[in-house]
């Protein structure tokens, strides 16, 4: 790290008057403060990592206080963070001096996925290890550090047999179904033309338990009569709340205007949910012809590889065995929640790319069963279905001990989005960093995977046209390298007055004096093409200062 990036968060924390979740202030004036594993363990265990900012008064504002000894504070923490963490840490050191008080700036990195979770030796697992929750360092729980150390390896949950259960539990069509699936596609698979436990055995649909045959939890979960006679809590319930959140009534009183619950083998489970949900989701008409087409908030398609995924990889282990998928509906958006978080080495940033399997024998039956897609192209359909219905890309959660998607239900490209946008439509802007300025305007803040993911588009296009956007004064950056975010400088609110061009005046004082005017009659007055007219009367009617009447060859339009 760079004088000039210590500068740069130093100030970026001054700005938000705030730490954030991979910046922590101490002050260090009197010392090396105390309890600084907390800090060197949260963000080793981070997806990216964070630095400790030293020489920050946080109770006056954040101003600059200095640091008391700057030799003494590098060689304590070298030495705390090498000596008594496990594994032991290498942090980076860069030393600044802010209106002549020294700053210095302590990087850690995160840890791989194999190494984690890092924790404070003389503690000990669980209570020496922390995660990073906002702008807090809080304890890891025991299931947390449970995550962390079955994602080093293979967990093998989903092929444990299930004691209590026998063949009779198995539902025979839906096996001999399997099996005659098999035998087209492996055709030259000769156990599949074994005795059936011989081949349910091979396929891990069962296992030997002394002289009984018995389902695996992937057998029983797949091709089971009823899974949750053994697991109740294997299932998946749908919720939808009246309002945004899940404490707002009805008009009548009620928490919720629906609330069901999907049993059976996993199969059917995600079917029927989907067909559920997608019911209950409001609907848009679309014209075709002579044709109607009712198009739903959501894709199926979206929704789908959400609910598949939930099932798939869901923690299947006897500490989560009580809880459920969780499918939610508000007036806002959709909600996906499962038990147990990223496995591996996947984060929320890298999903798209990288694959690591929780559940390595139900994966396969269920990509054998058509119920998942391929490994790897999931999450890119799930994305391309989105931008196809124009809504933005969902937003991953990984808490660790659940995993959240959100879908929003808004699209990016409304007319008050594009009345907003207009403003700017001297400016040398493409359409990513158009959209880009859309979801800004709606979410506040942006990162490099948020624009690639909104995009489309590799890590070197998204920094370089973020940077033009704060280069051109409407977005501004705050902090530096891999914890760099941009929000908008603009204000987000739509223009009540838009600066008319000479065209625009033009069309004006055309319907000033002809009371209307067309589309042909607007090409013929600025000697333009339909799509230049079409544009110009459209920004005049999203500004409010016409407005349309008719439709197709029969608009036109008119003062309001």
């Amino acid at each position: 790290m760079t004088p000039q990036e210590v500068q740069e968060l130093v100030a970026d924390v001054q700005r938000r008057h705030g730490e954030s979740d991979s910046i922590e202030v101490k002050a260090a004036r009197g010392g090396t403060p105390k309890r600084l594993y907390e800090s060197l363990s949260a963000f080793a265990n981070r997806p990216g990592g964070g630095v400790v900012l030293f020489g920050l008064d946080e109770s006056g504002d954040f101003a600059v206080s200095g640091v008391g000894n700057t030799q003494r504070l590098q060689e304590e923490i070298t030495h705390l963070a090498s000596s008594e963490m496990e594994p032991p840490l290498r942090p980076n050191f860069a030393v600044d001096e802010i209106g002549g008080q020294t700053v210095i700036a302590v990087e850690i990195d995160e840890l791989s996925a194999i190494h984690k979770p890092c924790f404070y030796k003389p503690a000990g697992l669980p209570k020496g290890a922390y995660l990073r929750v906002g702008n807090t360092n809080r304890h890891m729980t025991d299931y947390e550090v449970f995550g962390y150390l079955s994602g080093r390896g293979q967990p093998t949950h989903d092929e444990e047999l299930v004691a209590d259960a026998t063949l009779d539990d198995l539902d025979r069509t839906l096996v001999d179904g399997y099996l005659d699936r098999l035998r087209r596609t492996r055709p030259r698979t000769g156990y599949l033309d074994a005795p059936i436990e011989d081949a349910l055995i091979r396929l891990h649909v069962c296992r030997r338990d002394g002289t009984a045959c018995r389902p695996t939890l992937a057998g029983l979960l797949m091709f089971g009569k009823f899974p949750q006679e053994f697991f109740p809590q294997l299932m998946i319930t749908f919720v939808q709340y009246y309002g945004t959140t899940e404490e707002e009534k009805t008009p009548r009183g009620e928490r919720f205007l629906d609330n069901q619950r999907f049993e059976g083998p996993i199969p059917e489970m995600i079917t029927r949910a989907e067909d559920y949900v997608m019911a209950a989701m409001r609907k848009a008409s679309l014209i075709e012809g002579v044709f109607r087409r009712d198009v739903p908030e959501y894709p199926r398609e979206a929704f789908r590889e959400a609910l598949a995924n939930a099932a798939a990889h869901r923690d299947y282990s006897s500490y989560v065995r009580g809880s459920y998928i969780r499918v939610r509906m508000f007036a806002d958006r959709l909600e996906v929640q499962s038990p147990g978080g990223l496995h591996g080495s996947v984060t929320v940033d890298n999903l798209e790319d990288e694959h690591s399997t929780r559940n390595a024998r139900l994966m396969r039956m269920m990509e054998d069963m058509h119920v998942v897609e391929n490994r790897g192209s999931g999450i890119k359909s799930m994305l391309q279905a989105l931008r196809d219905a124009n809504l933005e890309p969902p937003k991953f959660d990984d808490r660790r001990a659940s995993f959240l998607v959100t879908f929003r239900n808004h699209t990016l490209l409304n007319p008050p989005a594009l009345a907003w946008l207009n403003q700017f439509a001297d400016r040398p802007l493409n359409d990513r960093q158009r959209l880009a300025l859309v979801y800004l305007r709606q979410h506040g803040q942006i990162t490099n995977p948020d624009y690639r993911r909104l995009n489309r588009v590799d890590p070197l296009v998204a920094g370089r046209e973020l940077r033009s956007l704060v280069e051109s004064a409407l977005v501004e950056q705050e902090g530096t390298r891999r914890w760099t975010s941009y929000r908008l400088q603009v204000s987000p609110d739509v223009p009540s007055q838009i600066e008319l061009s000479t065209e625009e005046k033009e069309i004006l004082d055309w319907i000033s004096e002809k009371k209307s005017i067309t589309n042909k009659e607007c090409r013929q007055l600025l000697g333009v093409g339909p799509t230049r007219a079409y544009y110009l009367l459209k920004r005049l009617c999203d500004a409010k200062r016409i407005k349309s009447t008719g439709a197709g060859k029969g608009r036109s339009y008119s003062l309001p």
